[in-house]
C-alpha cells in the first residue's frame, strides 16, 4: 500500500522524468476531485496527500541510502495540487467550468516544475532536510510558489485586459 500511495499508482516508475509524471498525473485527478468535491476537496485532497506522503515514503525510505528517490512522486502530485488551487477557487467564485481557465493549468504545470526543479531559496533548503519531511515539504514550498505566481499572472492578465481590451 505505502509503494502504491508514495509512487501514485505507480506512475512513479514512468521514464523518462517521473517527477514531470507525477505532476502531469495530478492534473486529471486534480479535475476529478474539483468536479466531485469542489476547490475545498482540491485543498483536502493537497493535506490529505501531503499526510499519506509523510507516512508512505517514510516507510519506502526506512533503511535506505537515497531518501528521496526518483519513483516517490506523492510530493509532486501534492505540490500540483497547491500550485492548481487558485484556478481552483478562481473557477468556482465565477461559477465557470475549470477548464476554461486553461491558461492557468498551463501556468500552474509550467510554475510548478520550474520551482520543484530549480529548487530555489527556500524550495532548496527543505530539500536539504532529508527524511519524509524534507521530501515532501519542498514540494510543497514549490506548489506554493507556484499557486502564488499563478495568482500574480491572473491579475496581469486582467489588467492588460482592462487596459487593452475594454475601451475606457
Amino acid at each position: 500500500m505505502t509503494h502504491l500511495i508514495a509512487t501514485f499508482f505507480y506512475v512513479g516508475h514512468m521514464r523518462p522524468a517521473p517527477g514531470t509524471w507525477g505532476s502531469l498525473a495530478a492534473l486529471p485527478t486534480g479535475w476529478a476531485i474539483y468536479v466531485v468535491l469542489g476547490p475545498w476537496g482540491l485543498l483536502g485532497g493537497a493535506v490529505l496527500s501531503y499526510v499519506l506522503g509523510i507516512w508512505a515514503t517514510g516507510i519506502e525510505t526506512a533503511g535506505k541510502d537515497n531518501h528521496d528517490p526518483s519513483e516517490i512522486v506523492i510530493d509532486e502530485v501534492c505540490g500540483q495540487w497547491i500550485a492548481l488551487l487558485p484556478v481552483a477557487f478562481g473557477a468556482a467564485r465565477a461559477e465557470v467550468d475549470i477548464l476554461a481557465l486553461w491558461p492557468g493549468w498551463i501556468a500552474a504545470f509550467v510554475l510548478f516544475r520550474f520551482f520543484d526543479i530549480t529548487k530555489l531559496g527556500p524550495v532548496g533548503w527543505a530539500d536539504r532536510m532529508h527524511g519524509p519531511t524534507g521530501v515532501m515539504l519542498d514540494d510543497v514550498i514549490a506548489g506554493t510558489f507556484a499557486a502564488i505566481g499563478v495568482g500574480l499572472l491572473d491579475w496581469l492578465a486582467h489588467m492588460v485586459f482592462i487596459a487593452f481590451v475594454i475601451p475606457a
